[in-house]
């Protein structure tokens, strides 16, 4: 009987084994394979770093032309030292792919489509959404040109090497933890993916259009003309550009002429869109830039500040590094994905960048001949249209094929296969200056090598797409702002909504001519600053775009800062940085207590509103005033607009922060105050007073929970890529918020703090939320989250070639060959 009890041993063991091998159904979503997870061989417990470890390694690598010195300091931060460009660029792509591996593979995974075949079924939606936007059609187009530039072509090939070289020689047990949890593993890098990359960057930075031009069509159907007109004016009374008022403007090289039947065709139409993008950049992504002359600075020498806003996300989207060679000493924040330093500086000079915020996606609405979409009408004549097909895996599921028509103006987005209650029927085109090849690599590979003003002019005339605003000081004492981007000339409001693609005259009309870009060099102020606003007046010659895609009270403040600042060192950079004062609080209060009826309120109502008298304006982490200005603004804000909304089954954008205050300081008769739900004609004051007790209970509500300080309030995070909160940092003590310059949200903010005084030997500060290394088990993963809350920065070591191994920072040493 022996053999019952063997046979039964033997079955749950297969069983067990087969189980163990299997992702099982857990809350919606799927375990990984944990007899691999759990194994103590090969699972993740191999991904536990000892707090001790040591970096020093000899390691030949293949396709090198020399030896290749990276001394790491006691941050992580690798200082390549190489004998050529190429052999730098071959390390530094070793050192993204040893440290941030899965975050590169993931997020161009992302950017192609491709998620469906980690994650299944469940991303289908989300791999569609990119394949039709055009992403890997734009990627194509870019390689193809810079294919054509051997030295860029030569850069990518070497830092992709670089890459494949270390995923070459992973052992099974060092592959990543979240490839281990998510059961799959990496595959070779290659070139294209590092256009991928740049797309994805372009989708963050410049792609708002995708969503806000079909809502902003629904709003003015839905509103009317006139009435949208009000609720998104293209108006912005407190308006301080980045280049300043008064400064006069060259004819146009571009005269633009709207369509002859643009009011009957375009402003007075009907095309109803309820399509919403799966991933929506955060309306904020932005930053802050300025530089001010040595006329300003206690040393008399410049000093550059940069702070780019982004989604607070850990492994973070920065990885600093040096790279020293033969042709240039550069030292910065880089992309895991890409080659050479994005933000940062040199020997020579100083660079960074904050979004220009201009449309550059626009939608047509197609007319195909049948649903064939072979043929589209342009201008009267039956046009062909070309097909791609993308072809979507999907992990544990058949493939999901995309039949793309190809238009004159781009991909159809949106089709009979791909559609929703309010697109059916209606094939909507995407036009988008990331579909034309571009050269922006080509900036920052410039940049790392710039020597003075001209260099980087050059340099930043090559870039297309996203626009940026590059800001720039040098050792020579210059400074200058330029906004930079393949602008399209537009005639007023040409591509804030969907437009007619059956004829051709509603076609861009041209790119802005590079020299006609918004630009100044040495200000008499003494100061260049960008913070996301519009960089011009009225007086600009083209048309900017709709002014609620662009921030206003950040640059009030900057610029305000700036104009009365002397003597400024470093540290007083670091504070700007650090500011947390609203202009737009400032300017709203007196507004809100000016037409509130306080007669009307009770002792507790009452005891909010003094808090929110007695506030100082700041959104430091134990202001209360900052918690109560918020909750009773957006109750006031709901009050005027949200009965007009509510009538409404389409998604529509909500008013811009200005657009409300900046009515009531023309206007108290503002048409949207009135109530439409009730008989009674409301007045401000009758909406004041009921936001101000709606707050109140909210207020309350919040103070019984401990949570009425601006910080818990805010409780701001720095996210896992893949939201694991067990994997994220949460509730972070930190100020700052919207309308600070110190724009910290609730996942949202300042995602690389730099500052540069650009002294003989330049002195150079940094800080970002995470950690070099993209392991969730080193203590390098997020080492500098808590000094970044805390406005703590690191004063960096920048090295000359020979003074390395003597510098008491380095505390590593890793020798390629």
């Amino acid at each position: 009987m022996r053999i019952v009890p063997f046979l039964v041993s033997g079955l749950l063991t297969t069983g067990l084994v087969i189980v163990l091998n299997m992702q099982l159904p857990a809350g919606g979503t799927k375990t990984p394979r944990l007899g691999y997870f759990l194994s103590p061989q090969l699972g993740f417990w191999q991904n536990a770093e000892a707090s001790n470890a040591g970096f020093d390694e000899e390691i030949p690598l293949p396709n090198m032309h020399g030896k290749v010195d990276v001394y790491m300091d006691e941050r992580l931060v690798p200082h390549i030292f190489a004998e050529s460009d190429l052999d730098a660029y071959y390390v530094q792509g070793y050192l993204h792919a040893k440290f941030r591996l899965w975050q590169m593979e993931f997020q161009t995974h992302l950017a192609a489509g491709r998620l469906s075949e980690i994650l299944g079924p469940e991303r289908v939606s989300t791999d569609r959404f990119f394949r039709r936007l055009g992403m890997v059609y734009g990627a194509e187009q870019t390689m193809a040109l810079v294919d054509q530039n051997p030295a860029m072509k030569a850069t990518i090939d070497a830092y992709a090497d670089g890459v494949n070289a270390y995923i070459k020689s992973l052992k099974p047990e060092q592959i990543p933890f979240e490839y281990k949890l998510l059961d799959y593993k990496p595959e070779a890098w290659t070139p294209f993916k590092t256009y991928l990359f740049l797309m994805y960057m372009s989708y963050d930075l410049s792609a708002r259009g995708v969503t806000t031009d079909l809502q902003m069509t629904n709003a003015k159907n839905y509103f009317g003309y006139d009435d949208f007109e009000k609720l998104f004016p293209n108006v912005q009374d407190s308006l301080d550009p980045i280049i300043p008022h008064g400064t006069s403007y060259e004819e146009p090289g571009i005269k633009t002429h709207a369509p002859k039947n643009v009011d009957s065709a375009y402003l007075h139409t009907m095309v109803n869109s309820t399509a919403m993008a799966p991933i929506v950049p955060d309306r904020d992504n932005g930053s802050n830039n300025w530089a001010v002359a040595g006329t300003k600075t206690k040393s008399g020498r410049p000093i550059l500040a940069n702070d780019p806003h982004l989604g607070l996300n850990i492994p973070s989207l920065w990885y600093e590094v040096q790279i020293n060679t033969p042709t240039h000493n550069t030292y910065g924040a880089s992309f895991p994905g890409t080659p050479a330093v994005v933000i940062g500086f040199n020997d020579s000079i100083a660079w960074g960048v904050t979004n220009a915020g201009r449309d550059v996606l626009d939608f047509y609405d197609i007319q195909f001949k049948d649903s064939s979409m072979n043929e589209y009408m342009l201008n009267g004549v039956w046009t062909k249209a070309e097909h791609r097909k993308e072809v979507i895996k999907v992990k544990g599921v058949g493939d999901s094929v995309e039949n793309i028509a190809m238009t004159v103006f781009g991909p159809v987005m949106y089709d009979g296969a791909n559609k929703n209650i309010s697109t059916k029927g209606k094939y909507l085109a995407v036009h988008w200056t990331a579909h034309t090849a571009g050269s922006g690599l080509q900036t920052f590979y410039d940049l790392n090598r710039a020597k003075n003003y001209d260099d980087y002019l050059n340099a930043i005339n090559k870039w297309s797409c996203p626009g940026q605003n590059f800001a720039f000081a040098a050792k020579n004492g210059d400074i200058a702002m330029k906004q930079q981007g393949a602008f399209v000339a537009r005639w007023k409001r040409q591509g804030d909504f969907v437009m007619p693609g059956t004829d051709s005259n509603y076609m861009w009309q041209g790119i802005i001519p590079v020299d006609e870009n918004p630009m100044m060099k040495n200000p008499i102020r003494g100061f260049v600053s960008s913070a996301n606003q519009m960089s011009t007046d009225s007086t600009y010659p083209y048309y900017l775009g709709a002014a609620n895609s662009f921030a206003l009270y950040r640059g009030i403040t900057i610029n305000r800062n700036l104009t009365a600042m002397n003597n400024i060192t470093p540290e007083d950079m670091e504070k700007l940085q650090m500011n947390n004062y609203n202009s737009f609080a400032e300017m709203a209060r007196p507004v809100f207590l000016k037409y509130l009826k306080e007669a009307g309120l009770n002792a507790e109502e009452k005891k909010y509103v003094d808090e929110l008298k007695s506030w100082n304006l700041r959104g430091d982490i134990n202001e209360q005033g900052a918690t109560v200005f918020k909750c009773m603004w957006d109750s006031l804000e709901k009050e005027v607009f949200a009965d007009e909304y509510s009538k409404s089954k389409l998604p529509m954008p909500w008013p811009d922060r200005p657009t409300l205050l900046e009515q009531l300081l023309r206007d108290s008769s503002y048409k949207f105050v009135d109530n439409i739900s009730t008989e009674k004609k409301e007045t401000i004051g009758d909406d004041v007073l009921a936001a101000c007790k709606k707050a109140c209970k909210n207020l309350k509500y919040l103070e019984n929970l401990g949570s009425l300080e601006w910080g818990k309030y805010k409780d701001t995070r720095v996210n896992h890529l893949l939201r694991i909160p067990a994997l994220s940092r949460l509730h972070l003590p930190i100020g700052g918020g919207e309308n600070m310059i110190n724009a910290t949200k609730e996942a949202h903010g300042p995602s690389w703090r730099i500052i540069v005084h650009l002294t003989d030997e330049i002195e150079a500060y940094c800080v970002y939320p995470g950690g070099q290394s993209g392991n969730p088990g080193s203590k390098y993963f997020d080492m500098f989250v808590d000094n970044w809350a805390a406005g703590k920065y690191y004063r960096i070591v920048f090295l000359q070639k020979g003074a390395a191994e003597k510098n008491e920072h380095i505390k590593w040493h890793m020798i390629f060959s």
